[in-house]
C-alpha cells in the first residue's frame, strides 16, 4: 500500500480546524459571550487562511495552467472554494443563533432598523462627534487605483447614491475601528435597564448616512452595503547588495499595501452593477474568491467582544499559578542553578520570564544577555528590560526576526527602538526565519562565569502567554547553555560549520535527528523491546516525517498525536497506519506547545521544541528543540498529555474523512483537559510547596 495516496491536502486539513473552532461557537456548553469571540478566531482565522494558504494556492494554480501541469490543483481550489462557502453557511446561522441565545440574556446586538426613537438621537450626537471626524468617503470614479488605498481585510461600507437622469455614483466608506471601538453601548430609557443593547459602528453609519453626503451630493435614494477584500500576504523581497535588509523590509511591506487581493466578500443584495463596477476596479480574476455574505464583515473584531452582562456569561478567571521552584529562592538565578524549572502557561505566570531578565538588567554579576524576538507584546516588558540592561552597561544583544508574518512593521519599530538605546540588533540570514525561543544570560559567579538560558515553545509574549499553551524551560545545564550559545553564534554567523549533540537544531540537523529517532523506535519495535511515540505538535504536514511514522506503524510501533491544526496523516488505515491514534484539542487556550516523545526501549526521551513537523519549520528556518533531563520534568510533561490523551470534553478525532467528531466518553468521566491540567499543576506545585517548607523547617 502506497503511503503517498494517504496524505490529505494541507489546506483542507486546515479548514477542517477551523471548522473545529466554529464548533465551540456552535458549544452550548460554552459561554455565550465566548461563543461570539470564537465567531470572531473564526473570522481572524479564515482572513489568514486567504491572505497566505488560498494565496499559495491561487499562484500553484496559475504556474500549473500555464505549463499545464496537474490538473490537481484546479481541483484542490475547487475543493477549497465549496468548503468555505459551506463554512460561511454554517457561520451566517449560527450567528443568527447566538443573537437569539443573547437576547434571552437580555444582551441585543442591534441594527439601526431596531432603535427607538431615542436611541437614534443619542446615536446621531454620537455619530457627529465621536465617529464623523474619522470618516471621509472615497468616490469612486473609472481612472481611480482603488488597490491603491483599500486596506487589506478592513471592512468598507459600499454607498450607491442614485439620482433620477443621472448615472449612478457609488462611494466607500472605511469603517474606522482603529480609531473607534466597533462595539457601542447604547444607552436604555428608563424602565428598560435590565436590557443591554450593542450597536456596530457599522449600524451607525448606515443610520447616519445623509449626515455624511447631504449638501455634498444630490440623490433621490442612498443606500448602503458591507464588503471586504482580503490581498494576498505573501511578499517577494529583493536582496540588493546596497539595501540592508530593514530597508528591504520596509519595502516588503509597501509592495504588500498594493498586493493583488485574493477574496472579495460583499453584501448578498448588493446590485449587480456595483458588483461588477468593483470587481473590475479591485483586479479581481477568475482565481480569486468571490463570496456573498450578511450584512457584516470583519468578524475578526468579534474577539474582543464585550460582556456587559453577568459575569457567568463568559469564563470565570483561572489564576495563574506561581512556580514554587521560582518562589523559594532570593531570586531566578538561584532558582535555576538549584534544578531545572518547567512552567506551562498560561497555566503558570508569566511573571517569572520577565522577572528573570528585569534581574538580569541590574543584577551587577550579570555580564551579557542574549534573546530572540519573534513576536512581543505593544508595551513588552521583556523589550523595556533589554534596553534597561544596555543602559546598566550590559552587553545585549537582541535578534529581531522581521520576517514575522503580519509582525514585520512592529518588528522594524523595534529593531529601531533597540538600537536607538545601544543595543545589538541582530536580523540574522534574509530567507532564514529565526524561529527559536531562546534567551541566554551570562553571570559572573564565584566559581567562574555561569550561563542560565530559557529555551520554549512560545513566544516572549506577555499577552499571548496569557491564551496560549507554552512550555518553558530554563536551565543551567552546561550541556545546553553551551549549544545554546552555539545557536546564536550560528545566527550571526550561518555559513560556518557547528554541531549540535544535544540540541535539536533548524535547519543543520532536525531532520537527520527525527528520521533517527523514528528509525530507533521501529528498531526496538522489531527487537520486541518497549517502543512508542507521542506528538504534540500544531502542524504535521511534512512528507518526509508522514512517511516514516506511516513506517514506523507498519512496523508495530504505537504512535499517539495530539494535533492543534493541519495533519497531513491519516490515521487508522489497515496496513498503514492502524498503530497511530491522533486527537485535536480545541478549547478556551489556543494549544501551541511542541512535544516528542520516544520510548526508547524503556529510556524514554522527551523534547520540548519551537518546530512544528512542518517543511519550513525542518529545512527552512532556526528553530531549537531541547532535551527534557530532569526526570521529575519528563514525568510533568508525560502526565500533562496523559490528561489530554484522557479529554471527553474537547478532543475531536482526526480521521480521513476529517469528521471533526468529539472523542466518545463511553462509560468514562468526563475529563476537559484545559481544567484538568490546571488542577493538576495546582496539585503539583503545593506538593513542592509543602516539601521545601519541610526542608526548610529541617
Amino acid at each position: 500500500m502506497s503511503a503517498d495516496t494517504f496524505f490529505i491536502d494541507k489546506e483542507l486539513s486546515w479548514l477542517s480546524f477551523n471548522e473545529r473552532v466554529l464548533q465551540e461557537a456552535a458549544d452550548k456548553s460554552v459561554p455565550i459571550i465566548e461563543r461570539v469571540r470564537f465567531l470572531g478566531i473564526f473570522s481572524s482565522n479564515l482572513d489568514e487562511f486567504y491572505q497566505v494558504r488560498f494565496a499559495d494556492v491561487k499562484r500553484r494554480l496559475i504556474i500549473s495552467e500555464e505549463q499545464h501541469g496537474d490538473v490537481g490543483v484546479r481541483e484542490l481550489m475547487s475543493k477549497i472554494q465549496e468548503k468555505v462557502l459551506k463554512l460561511n453557511q454554517d457561520f451566517d446561522h449560527l450567528y443568527n443563533d447566538i443573537l437569539l441565545e443573547m437576547a434571552r440574556r437580555h444582551i441585543f446586538l442591534v441594527n439601526e432598523r431596531q432603535l427607538t426613537e431615542y436611541q437614534q438621537n443619542w446615536l446621531k450626537r454620537f455619530f457627529v462627534s465621536s465617529l464623523l471626524p474619522h470618516i471621509t468617503p472615497i468616490i469612486l470614479t473609472e481612472k481611480m487605483d482603488v488597490l491603491s488605498f483599500l486596506k487589506d481585510a478592513y471592512s468598507y461600507i459600499g454607498v450607491e447614491l442614485k439620482k433620477e437622469g443621472q448615472p449612478t455614483r457609488y462611494a466607500l466608506i472605511e469603517i474606522p475601528t482603529d480609531d473607534v471601538e466597533r462595539f457601542i453601548k447604547v444607552p436604555e430609557p428608563k424602565g428598560k435597564r435590565r436590557r443591554k443593547t450593542i450597536i456596530l459602528l457599522d449600524n451607525i453609519i448606515r443610520l447616519c448616512l445623509d449626515e455624511i453626503f447631504r449638501g455634498f451630493f444630490d440623490y433621490d435614494s442612498i443606500e448602503a452595503y458591507a464588503m471586504k477584500m482580503t490581498r494576498d500576504a505573501e511578499y517577494d523581497l529583493t536582496h540588493e547588495v546596497d539595501h540592508s535588509l530593514l530597508e528591504n523590509m520596509s519595502d516588503s511591506l509597501d509592495q504588500r499595501l498594493t498586493a493583488l487581493p485574493v477574496r472579495f466578500v460583499y453584501q448578498r443584495d448588493m446590485p449587480e452593477d456595483m458588483i461588477e463596477r468593483i470587481i473590475k476596479m479591485l483586479k479581481i480574476s477568475d482565481y480569486d474568491s468571490v463570496l456573498p455574505g450578511a450584512r457584516y464583515h470583519n468578524f475578526k473584531d468579534f474577539i474582543g467582544f464585550p460582556n456587559v452582562g453577568m459575569k457567568y456569561l463568559e469564563n470565570p478567571a483561572l489564576p495563574a499559578i506561581e512556580s514554587t521552584d521560582f518562589m523559594r529562592h532570593n531570586n531566578a538565578f538561584d532558582a535555576i542553578r538549584a534544578r531545572d524549572v518547567l512552567l506551562y502557561y498560561p497555566y503558570h505566570t508569566f511573571r517569572h520570564m520577565t522577572e528573570l531578565v528585569r534581574q538580569a538588567s541590574f543584577d551587577p554579576k550579570v555580564r551579557s544577555i542574549r534573546i530572540n524576538i519573534y513576536r512581543v507584546a505593544k508595551n513588552s516588558r521583556i523589550i523595556n528590560s533589554m534596553i534597561d540592561a544596555a543602559n546598566n552597561g550590559k552587553r545585549v544583544t537582541v535578534v529581531v526576526e522581521l520576517q514575522a508574518r503580519f509582525d514585520e512593521e512592529a518588528n522594524i519599530e523595534w529593531a529601531r527602538v533597540l538600537t536607538d538605546a545601544g543595543v545589538k540588533v541582530v536580523f540574522g540570514t534574509p530567507g532564514l526565519k529565526i524561529h527559536s525561543k531562546l534567551c541566554l544570560i551570562s553571570r559572573r559567579e564565584e566559581d567562574g562565569v555561569q550561563e542560565y538560558a530559557h529555551i520554549g515553545t512560545g513566544n516572549f509574549h506577555e499577552k499571548t502567554a496569557r491564551i496560549y499553551t507554552d512550555f518553558s524551560l530554563f536551565t543551567a545545564d552546561k550541556t545546553l547553555t553551551t549549544e545554546v550559545r552555539k545557536v546564536f553564534n550560528f545566527i550571526e554567523n550561518p555559513y560556518k560549520p557547528v554541531k549540535f549533540s544535544n540540541l535539536i537544531v533548524s535547519p543543520r540537523n532536525s531532520r537527520s535527528r527525527l528520521y533517527k529517532l523514528i528509525e530507533r523506535e521501529i528498531e526496538h519495535a522489531r527487537a520486541k523491546r518497549k517502543s512508542g511515540i507521542t506528538l504534540k505538535v500544531n502542524n504535521l504536514v511534512d512528507p518526509g516525517l508522514v512517511n516514516l511514522l506511516y513506517k514506523a506503524s507498519s512496523e508495530g510501533v504505537k504512535i499517539r498525536m495530539v494535533i492543534r491544526g493541519m495533519c497531513s496523516l491519516i490515521p487508522g488505515v489497515k496496513g498503514l497506519s492502524q498503530n497511530i491514534r491522533a486527537i485535536s484539542i480545541v478549547d478556551r487556550f489556543l494549544e501551541h506547545p511542541r512535544v516528542f516523545a520516544f520510548e526508547n526501549g524503556g529510556e524514554r526521551d522527551v523534547y520540548i521544541s519551537s518546530a512544528d513537523w512542518m517543511t519550513r519549520n525542518i529545512d527552512n528556518r532556526i528553530e531549537v528543540a531541547t532535551p527534557i533531563k530532569d526526570e521529575r520534568l519528563k514525568q510533568r510533561i508525560m502526565d500533562i498529555l496523559e490528561i489530554q490523551f484522557l479529554d471527553r470534553a474537547k478532543a475531536r478525532v482526526l480521521d480521513k474523512d476529517m469528521s471533526n467528531a468529539y472523542v466518545k466518553r463511553g462509560n468514562r468521566k468526563k475529563v476537559r483537559s484545559q481544567t484538568a491540567i490546571y488542577d493538576y499543576l495546582k496539585q503539583v506545585e503545593r506538593a513542592e510547596k509543602r516539601q521545601a517548607d519541610k526542608q526548610k523547617n529541617e
